[in-house]
C-alpha cells in the first residue's frame, strides 16, 4: 500500500532536531510533498507519548500510514504498528527500553539542547514495561536498520528481537545512524511513499 501519512518518532533524549528526523523530514518534503509527515516532540511519560501519538493518528487511514523510529522511538513505533497493524522502520530500536532507561531516572538534559531539561520519574518504567508490543504481529510489514557498532544497544539483542522482519545488519556504524542518509533510499523505497 503506499503511504499517504508518516510518522517520525524520535528517540530518549532526542527531538524532531535530530539529525535522522530531518533529513527524512527534507527528503519527504522534497520528494513526496503530498505525504502528510507529523514528527512530535515526545513527552518524557511513555504513556502520555501514546496518548498523544495515538490522538494524532486517529483519523488518519491505517492501510496508508508509516512509523519511522529511533531507538525509543523504534520501540514506540513497534508498538504502534501492532496497534494498527501499519508499516514501520526501526533505526537502531530499543527492545527493553524499561531495563535500559532505569538507571536515568532523575534530570535528564536534552541531546539538543542542554538547556533544556525533563525529568525522568520512576513511574515512566512501569509505563515502558505496559507498552511491550509482545510476539510481533505482522513482522513482514517491518523494517529494522540495525548497527552491529551501536555503542548503546546490544545489536545481537534487536536482530533477535527483530528477525521475523527485514532485517539490514549493519558491519560497524553507531547508535546514532550517522550514516542515515546512504540507507535513506532503501527505506523510502520501503515506506513506498505517495
Amino acid at each position: 500500500m503506499t503511504t499517504t501519512h508518516l510518522l517520525y518518532l524520535h528517540g530518549f533524549r532526542s527531538s524532531p532536531r535530530s539529525m535522522k528526523a530531518m533529513t527524512m523530514a527534507d527528503a519527504v518534503q522534497s520528494r513526496h510533498p503530498q505525504v502528510h509527515w507529523w514528527c512530535p516532540q515526545l513527552p518524557p511519560s511513555p504513556r502520555e507519548a501514546m496518548a498523544l501519538l495515538m490522538a494524532g493518528i486517529a483519523s488518519w487511514p491505517t492501510q496508508n500510514m508509516a512509523v519511522v523510529g529511533s531507538s525509543l522511538g523504534g520501540f514506540y513505533a513497534t508498538w504502534i504498528a501492532a496497534q494498527t497493524g501499519c508499516q514501520a522502520v526501526l533505526l537502531n530500536p530499543a527492545v527493553d527500553p524499561a531495563r535500559d532507561l532505569s538507571r536515568y531516572i532523575g534530570e535528564q538534559t536534552s541531546w539538543h539542547d542542554p538547556l533544556e531539561t525533563f525529568f525522568f520519574k520512576p513511574e515512566f518504567v512501569q509505563e515502558l514495561r505496559d507498552l511491550q508490543a509482545g510476539p510481533l504481529p505482522h513482522p513482514e510489514r517491518l523494517l529494522a536498520i540495525i548497527a552491529k557498532g551501536d555503542e548503546v544497544l546490544d545489536w545481537r539483542e534487536m536482530s533477535t528481537r527483530y528477525a521475523a522482519a527485514r532485517l539490514k545488519l549493519l558491519e560497524g556504524g553507531d547508535h546514532a545512524l550517522s550514516d542515515f542518509d546512504t540507507h535513506l533510499d532503501d527505506v523510502l523505497a520501503f515506506l513506498d511513499l505517495a
